[in-house]
């Protein structure tokens, strides 16, 4: 027990540093490049998760981790009841504001859902949480800088930020093997092909997701088709 409330301490201390930092460095960057660069941070709870023991209800302490970040997004949010936290909190309130004005809610619910289900086999969240993390930023980023041929769906995107988004995603999944492969018993073969279909997958519902809506649809979509692939195990 001792070892996962020192792990929940620890995380909920990189969260907080990461959204200090983040509000730190906004004004040096685009404030597309800073959200992308919360996500990322945010994202890397991934890599902790495998080191709870306590991963089952009730004592699921990733549930726990990123659970109570959901009301505080919300509350900087514009539709926050308490007005004065959004200037209280405003490097995460400015962040936020720079894409869509719930998207950091979406993403605290899409991690919630994910560790309530599959804490126990995390390469399922990251599979959720890999292509939001870093497929959705490289896509982001070379859609702005490089997208010449565009499309729009419900949103404006880019062939090039989607073949980038499922380039990283297959990508960076694949090499989680090498993590998740080292601590559990899982088939590289399986794991790859899985990959490949949850880049696929992610890339899709990210292109076709209104915006903002696919901080939900990404995760829980890929993380899905991942499972699915993976024979359910």
């Amino acid at each position: 027990m001792l070892t996962n409330l020192t792990l929940l301490g620890l995380a909920y201390l990189y969260i907080i540093l990461t959204i200090v930092i983040t509000g730190k460095i906004k004004d040096r960057l685009p404030k597309n490049l800073s959200r992308k660069f919360l996500h990322i941070m945010i994202g890397n709870f991934i890599w902790v998760i495998p080191f709870f023991t306590y991963i089952t209800f009730p004592l699921n302490f990733p549930f726990f981790v990123a659970s109570p970040f959901i009301l505080l997004t919300f509350l900087v949010s514009p539709g926050t009841p308490i007005k004065s936290l959004t200037q209280r909190l405003s490097g995460l309130g400015d962040v936020t504001f720079g894409g869509h004005a719930y998207g950091l809610v979406f993403y605290a619910i899409s991690y919630t859902i994910l560790a309530a289900f599959f804490s126990d086999r995390p390469w399922i969240i990251a599979a959720g949480i890999i292509p939001l993390a870093y497929g959705d930023a490289a896509a982001s980023i070379v859609g702005l800088k490089w997208g010449r041929h565009q499309f729009n769906v419900f949103a404006k995107k880019s062939i090039e930020g989607s073949l980038t988004m499922f380039a990283v995603c297959f990508l960076v999944l694949t090499a989680s093997f090498g993590f998740f492969g080292y601590l559990y018993p899982l088939s590289v073969t399986s794991f790859i092909l899985a990959s490949l279909g949850a880049a696929l997958v992610a890339t899709v519902s990210e292109a076709l997701t209104p915006r903002g809506l696919d901080n939900i649809a990404v995760p829980l979509f890929s993380a899905c088709a991942f499972l699915i692939l993976m024979g359910g195990i």
